[in-house]
């Protein structure tokens, strides 16, 4: 049988006929599965991937991060949102994208059964003349079949006071108020003396520092103490804070040529250096004096110091990648003070308190520790065999197994000091609990007076305990 036969020509007809008939009913089919009507009831309305558009604390005069959210169509019919609008006192400042389409107000948007769009939003916020973050009041608003649902926008904008590549020639002060924003650097030149006021807070900028060659007093209080961090707001993800982040800023520098400075009451926070001074060797008057102080968060050591006579009393130095305090020669008193490393992005490179050598290994710096605590992640000392040296640590607690000899007098050994804190968490409170070791057991005839109160204005009475801070049965 060949092609050109009839029979043979019929049933190749009837084979695509019947082909061309299956395809057609398959595409019937199909379109009529997609439902292209539109539903009109009042309880077919929209629903949301969150209850809220979080832009999260955002600084005035400059544009917001974008938030992002999710709008469904739950039901099995089309939806026609009549109107999409920005309602409240700050919605002009507010930008909307719906589903890719920048504006202000969106009218019958269209949404298939079982999809969805998205909302995005940013916003640039005029000044607000309040020293505090201020709430954001504006909310976007959907009308679907005559139903209003509303999204509130989550913010809180900050007022921020600019110093951009300030030189301190002469005496200034600056005071409480709006936050000031550091930008390239911070410098005090030699002979002037820069004065913050209690309550200062200063934000330096990605790459920015603070250079002191003349003298800093940064005299804040138990109430009101002065802040110096990066200037990064929110969170790096949903539950890490970049409260806790290091490498915001460069840090605090304080040259050979400063002289007299002092931090009372002071948090310093987030640095790639931490705070680091550089004496002259003349070994009088203290270069440096901290009292009831907050160092923490250093991509290196929190506080190095060469060659220059610091006083550190009532002082927390905590979190830092390369160790927490680093001392080449000179000489340095740490009084009540509490050395504490749960740094969380690298492995932890150096000791809790580390010494420079001199050629025959013996530190070189004139070092006195006091009614303190050294405990946490990686070693507490850089050097245990002290003979020969003039470092001498007493009544101090340690996280290490030793015993006393000539340099270490009325130590506690292997002790955990039972601090709030929970590194998995992220959470860093090296308060004390209920049955510490070290409460109740410092020599109240070791304290120093400038110590007498802690850095919350609690006092250490005639029976103190060790480290930085008074017990408190409730601290939260």
């Amino acid at each position: 049988m060949t092609i050109s036969e009839p029979g043979t020509r019929y049933f190749i007809m009837h084979k695509r006929f019947t082909y061309f008939i299956f395809i057609f009913l398959l595409a019937v089919g199909l379109t009529s599965c997609i439902e292209d009507s539109f539903t009109t009831s009042p309880s077919d309305v929209l629903t949301f991937g969150s209850d809220s558009l979080r832009l999260g604390p955002v600084y005035t005069a400059e544009l917001s991060p974008t938030a992002k959210m999710t709008v469904h169509n739950r039901a099995s019919k089309m939806l026609s949102v009549q109107s999409i609008t920005v309602e409240g006192s700050d919605a002009q400042y507010v930008n909307l994208n719906v589903d890719g389409l920048a504006g202000r107000e969106f009218t019958d948007v269209e949404i298939r059964p079982n999809d969805s769009i998205f909302i995005m939003m940013n916003a640039r916020l005029p000044e607000n003349g309040y020293d505090d973050a201020r709430a954001l009041d504006a909310r976007v608003v959907f009308m679907t079949n005559g139903v209003r649902q509303t999204i509130p926008v989550a913010a809180k904008a900050q007022d921020l006071q600019r110093l951009d590549a300030l030189t301190v020639s002469s005496d200034l002060t600056l005071r409480p108020g709006k936050p000031y924003r550091v930008t390239d650097s911070l410098v005090v030149a030699t002979g002037a003396t820069l004065t913050l006021e209690p309550g200062v807070r200063l934000l330096f900028h990605d790459k920015s520092e603070m250079v002191v060659r003349g003298t800093l007093r940064s005299m804040g209080t138990a109430q009101n103490p002065v802040v110096m961090t990066g200037d990064k707001l929110g969170n790096v993800v949903t539950d890490i804070s970049f409260d806790i982040m290091s490498r915001q800023w460069e840090g605090l520098w304080f040259t050979p040529t400063s002289r007299s400075n002092t931090l009372q009451h002071t948090e310093i926070a987030n640095t790639v250096y931490g705070v680091t001074i550089a004496g002259d060797g003349d070994g009088n008057s203290p270069d440096l004096e901290l009292i009831n102080c907050r160092l923490h968060n250093s991509a290196d050591v929190v506080f190095a110091a060469s060659q220059a006579h610091v006083e550190a009393l009532g002082c927390e130095f905590a979190e830092g990648g390369n160790g927490l305090v680093y001392l080449d020669g000179g000489t340095a008193l740490l009084n009540h003070c509490t050395l504490a490393n749960n740094y969380l992005f690298a492995a932890i490179a150096g000791p809790a308190l580390g010494f420079a050598e001199n050629e025959a290994g013996i530190p070189t710096a004139d070092v006195q520790v006091i009614n303190s605590i050294i405990y946490g992640l990686g070693p507490d000392l850089s050097h245990w065999d002290l003979a020969d040296s003039q470092v001498f640590v007493r009544n101090t607690l340690f996280k290490s197994d030793g015993k006393d000899d000539d340099h270490f007098i009325n130590c506690l050994w292997d002790k955990d000091p039972l601090y709030f804190t929970v590194r998995n968490d992220y959470f860093f409170d090296y308060r004390l609990r209920e049955g510490s070791p070290a409460i109740s057991v410092a020599d109240a005839s070791l304290t120093d007076p400038r110590t007498a109160t802690d850095r919350y204005g609690l006092t250490r009475g005639t029976t103190p305990d060790l480290g930085a801070y008074v017990f408190n049965p409730a601290p939260m």
